[in-house]
């Protein structure tokens, strides 16, 4: 047991050939940063990597600002590519400000409330409509 012990707490050491060439290489990159040039090459390209960040982080937060204030919907509407009866639906919310499963289960046809709960909630998914609840009733309004 005590071999296996020692061979996994060495196993990651290189070897003292690897070592040496290591140590090397670590000497040359240290005088390489003695170099004044090198040092400013490299400044230079973290003030770009910064200004780059900089710059996307910007355009984040002004989206961000716009969907918090409701200028930019958070998904398109995709009510030009909607299914006929999704338009028919959506021509009636207008119509009636709000809507519950039950109404556009009457008004459509359906046989049950589910077919048009799901048909309602895809609306929600796509960013159409938004749902609401009022104690036991869910409304359904345009966004």
């Amino acid at each position: 047991m005590p071999e296996k012990h020692s061979k996994e707490k060495f196993k990651n050491v290189p070897s003292p050939y690897l070592q040496k060439e290591i140590e090397e290489e670590l000497r040359e990159n240290l005088e390489k940063f003695k170099d004044p040039v090198v040092l400013a090459t490299i400044a230079y390209k973290l003030l770009e990597e910064r200004e780059n960040t900089n710059r996307i982080l910007k355009n984040v937060l002004t989206r961000l600002d716009r969907l918090e204030a409701g200028k930019e919907p958070s998904v398109p509407p995709q009510s030009a590519i909607l299914p006929e009866i999704d338009q028919k639906i959506v021509g009636f919310i207008e119509r009636t400000g709000k809507t519950t499963a039950r109404d556009v289960q009457k008004e459509f046809g359906y046989k049950g409330s589910n077919a048009a709960s799901s048909r309602l909630n895809r609306l929600v998914k796509q960013g159409i409509l938004k749902k609401t609840q009022a104690g036991r009733n869910v409304f359904f309004l345009l966004r």
